[in-house]
């Protein structure tokens, strides 16, 4: 009897786990169903689930709307610069809250995650007046730096750093290693599945933005990818047919990014703490 409850409600728990990723799985496969479609049969009720012949037509008809390779390089430069230099800011502050002793450690970390709370919208006027009067509005510089502070970041490193045992930090001191060799090869090598899980986080972050780029950009050279696809929307029709194409094409960078760095993901969010 107990072998049997058991078996149904692994059976139901396995049922509804399927249930729910279809559900969330289906806008995907609708998105890159609708990227192959003709107009007429995008909008067609009721809806045709695969397109009646697959062509690359609508991903031709993105260039009529904005230069989409521009773009997409200037995004992905964008998103690359800014992830590399947010893991290391991230690491090394991370580093020093966890295994660096000094005055008021603790109180300047709890103020350092109280900028969390502030909603990003807050700190765009402030943000633009800075970068108005340091010249880096309509740069490349001026899209990368506001992303490369990140006290989520920070915490999720810090979580992972606090569980290396500090007799592995004492013992390469006393060989003689300065704090930046710890850094280097004792802290980074043991924290590459959160670097792994951050680095899809910090991706993922600057792929998608785009009220900050929105703001900050005035030339069409500089514009990235999530500016081009809102010229997709028009403002009395949108052809979705196009619309889906141009998401394929902005989901793709993204989602290779998760493939590389899938087997480090979950053991990096498991090893830091978050429960």
């Amino acid at each position: 009897m107990k072998d049997r409850s058991s078996r149904l409600k692994s059976a139901l728990t396995h049922l509804f786990l399927a249930a729910a990723s279809i559900i969330l799985v289906f806008p995907f496969v609708w998105m890159v169903s609708g990227a192959f479609k003709a107009k007429l049969e995008a909008v067609k009720m009721p809806p045709q689930f695969l397109p009646s012949h697959w062509n690359m037509d609508n991903f031709r008809q993105i260039e009529q709307f904005f230069p989409l390779y521009r773009f997409l390089l200037n995004s992905i430069g964008i998103a690359i610069a800014t992830t590399i230099i947010q893991l290391l800011v991230c690491a090394m502050a991370a580093y020093v809250f966890a295994k660096i002793p000094f005055r008021g450690r603790q109180s300047v970390f709890i103020l350092f995650l109280t900028t969390m709370m502030i909603p990003s919208q807050v700190t765009l006027v402030p943000l633009f007046i800075l970068f108005s009067q340091t010249n880096l509005i309509d740069t490349y510089a001026g899209l990368i730096l506001p992303g490369v502070f990140s006290a989520y970041g920070t915490f999720l490193m810090r979580q992972n750093i606090m569980t290396i045992p500090n007799e592995l930090l004492e013992a390469a001191f006393i060989d003689g290693a300065s704090y930046y060799r710890v850094f280097k090869s004792v802290i980074l090598p043991l924290v590459k599945p959160t670097l792994a899980a951050l680095t899809i986080f910090a991706f993922m972050s600057s792929w998608n933005n785009f009220l900050w780029p929105l703001i900050a950009t005035n030339s069409k050279e500089l514009m990235t990818l999530p500016l081009g696809l809102s010229k997709l929307q028009g403002k009395w029709s949108t052809e979705w047919n196009i619309l889906m194409a141009g998401n394929v094409v902005s989901f793709i960078p993204i989602f290779v990014v998760y493939l590389f760095a899938q087997r480090y993901f979950i053991k990096g969010m498991t090893m830091t703490g978050i429960k």
